[in-house]
């Protein structure tokens, strides 16, 4: 480790990582990339514990483009990251679809405003009614839908560290230093941040601080004395056993069920043999960094009534594993905080996500990038993300948040 870099990276999950790979591999950046990473492990990464999904299916025009571009790398992903000498990385896409259901007429307006923005972006989405739904997915119990949402192609899941690793593996081949260690201290002189200090004791300049550290946002902000509305907010999956599995049954999609966003908000998508499935919590307050403790009751109170009451598939189900993970959460309006401080111009945000960090990651790692390089958005225009309406206090909207 040397005691100056142009760019250093603090957290090198998915974001810190596509930021260090979109630098790294730009014929126009010839500076030096460190990574600060304090948990090299990553086992409590909102990546690693994430359900690892992607989709079009947003209700405003950038978060639809921002997927669309994640859709192309992960396409391109064995190409575009494959190191010498190593095997392709694979990124097991599964392209099953999304489908999102509604019974009120309020879902219904919110579909249907949705699909406008999607179609005007060029998503291959459809509209159903529940005929054209009951024949799709012949397993599910539909009376009371009034509508549905179905991503035709380009969303399903796929490995969510297998995305993460191929980032940070092929940066570290163009030249990236990656170092296990914590940023204790940012020193700041004015409206700039000047370098970090670690926890080992090492103190490193910098010519520009991202911050990619995830639910810690808030902390890596205040050390450079700012601040971001990001908080860990707990989510819980539970992997089922069921008695008698419907995937296969499709009419689509070569039988193949697709990621079902249900009436009530819970999900559920084909895992392996198994289902995946979770859902948003009654109560849901900010928690401790280091709280990772399942919240048991949400399968037995909320989970499975419902889906027993979707389809009699998931009357007989058995819970095999589970988990909880972290939503880096923007508490002003749920959507990832792209861009840099107005008045710390060499501070950039890479924040707040909400639970869709890895299938934003690859756009965000691409503007960051652009942002250092150029000074400007080159590839897709992110300002209306960025921090200036932090410090407004003026949401920007997304209807579609799971």
């Amino acid at each position: 480790m040397k005691a100056s870099y142009d760019v250093v990276i603090v957290g090198g999950a998915v974001i810190g990582s596509a930021v260090a790979y979109f630098l790294m591999s730009n014929p126009d950046f010839t500076g030096s990339v460190l990574v600060v990473e304090r948990d090299p492990s990553f086992a409590q990464s909102s990546t690693a514990l994430s359900a690892a999904s992607i989709r079009t299916q947003f209700s405003n025009p950038i978060n639809v483009k921002i997927s669309q571009f994640g859709l192309e790398v992960i396409r391109d992903f064995g190409t575009l990251m494959q190191v010498d000498g190593q095997p392709k990385p694979d990124l097991n896409f599964h392209e099953a679809g999304y489908l999102f259901l509604a019974n009120t007429p309020s879902q219904v307006q919110i579909l249907r405003e949705n699909h406008a923005v999607q179609r005007a972006c060029g998503a291959d989405v459809v509209l159903w009614d529940r005929d054209e739904l009951a024949h799709a997915f012949p397993h599910l119990r539909v009376d009371d839908v009034l509508l549905a949402s179905y991503g035709q192609s380009n969303e399903g899941w796929f490995n969510n560290t297998g995305l993460m690793n191929g980032f940070r593996a092929k940066a570290r081949s163009l030249g990236a230093e990656v170092v296990t260690d914590e940023v204790v201290a940012i020193d700041r002189h004015g409206g700039r941040v000047t370098g970090i200090t670690l926890k080992s004791g090492a103190k490193v300049q910098a010519g520009t601080v991202v911050n990619a550290s995830g639910p810690r946002a808030a902390q890596t902000a205040r050390m450079a004395g700012l601040d971001v509305p990001v908080e860990p907010r707990k989510r819980t999956l539970f992997v089922l056993d069921c008695a008698t599995s419907p995937e296969g049954t499709a009419r689509v999609a070569g039988g193949r069920l697709p990621l079902m966003v249900d009436t009530t908000g819970l999900f559920i998508r084909p895992e392996g043999r198994f289902f995946l499935t979770g859902c948003p919590p009654v109560e849901d307050p900010g928690v401790d960094w280091d709280d990772f403790n399942p919240r048991h009751e949400e399968f037995e109170d909320i989970i499975w009534p419902a889906l027993a009451e979707r389809s009699a598939a998931f009357e007989a189900v058995k819970v095999v594993n589970m988990w909880a993970g972290h939503y880096d959460f923007n508490t002003l309006d749920h959507n990832l905080i792209v861009g840099r401080h107005p008045e710390v111009t060499n501070f950039i945000f890479a924040n707040g996500f909400s639970g869709h960090g890895l299938q934003q990651g690859p756009a965000a790692g691409r503007a960051v990038a652009e942002l250092i390089i150029y000074g400007v958005y080159r590839s897709l225009d992110m300002s209306q993300v960025g921090y200036e309406r932090i410090i407004e206090g003026r949401p920007f909207l997304e209807k579609a948040v799971i």
